[in-house]
């Protein structure tokens, strides 16, 4: 199976890239998904999350409520590097685990993990091609702001905790521009499975 990570910003445009994917056959793991299902009451990194940011994070019903942990961690490099240090091992387990069970039903298909902080955690290092999903700063701010209802400062905040898409360049194989028309953005996507198609 070939295994392929999709990385991006914040707001740059990889989650239409990996749904168009998914569309054209490949099996996608949402990062950000297992992110969230290892903060769930109960699972893996539940207790450790709490034992580290305390119970001021969490919201009335007992969950984590992550606008207030984001709020925590994206103001402070340290506790940043202390959450992921929690929760990436388990979202790489996971994502192993459902990539396995994909090669099993699909030994020559393409397993896509799409995930934000793949270049910076060295994740990338675990795929055979990187594709990175890039637009311009600008419309980071805008789409970041408008779709998860954060303000300027929010997404600034986050922008500066990764790495920027001009760097990130640097370890892909395909760069997909998803400033343009979405029709645009899923033709590029299109050229990009072909060549990975012809890869396997």
């Amino acid at each position: 199976m070939l295994r392929v990570g999709l990385t991006g910003g914040l707001a740059s445009g990889k989650s239409f890239v990996g749904q168009t994917l998914a569309q054209l056959g490949c099996h996608l793991v949402k990062a950000d998904e297992l992110g969230h299902a290892v903060l769930l009451p109960g699972a893996e990194a539940y207790d450790a999350v709490l034992r580290e940011f305390g119970r001021e994070i969490l919201s009335p019903d007992g969950f984590i409520d992550r606008r207030r942990l984001g709020a925590l961690v994206f103001a402070d490099p340290e506790k940043l590097e202390r959450l992921n240090q929690i929760v990436h091992p388990l979202v790489i387990r996971r994502e192993e685990e459902l990539i396995a069970a994909a090669a099993q039903q699909d030994p020559h298909g393409i397993a896509v993990v799409e995930a934000a902080i793949l270049i910076e955690t060295g994740s990338y290092r675990r795929f055979d091609k990187i594709i990175l999903a890039v637009c311009s700063e600008a419309e980071q701010i805008e789409r970041a702001m408008r779709r998860d209802n954060l303000t300027r400062e929010e997404v600034l905040a986050r922008l500066r905790r990764q790495m920027p898409l001009e760097e990130k360049k640097k370890y892909a194989d395909f760069i997909i521009d998803t400033s343009g028309a979405k029709n645009h953005t899923a033709e590029q996507t299109r050229r990009v499975f072909e060549t990975l198609r012809g890869l396997k």
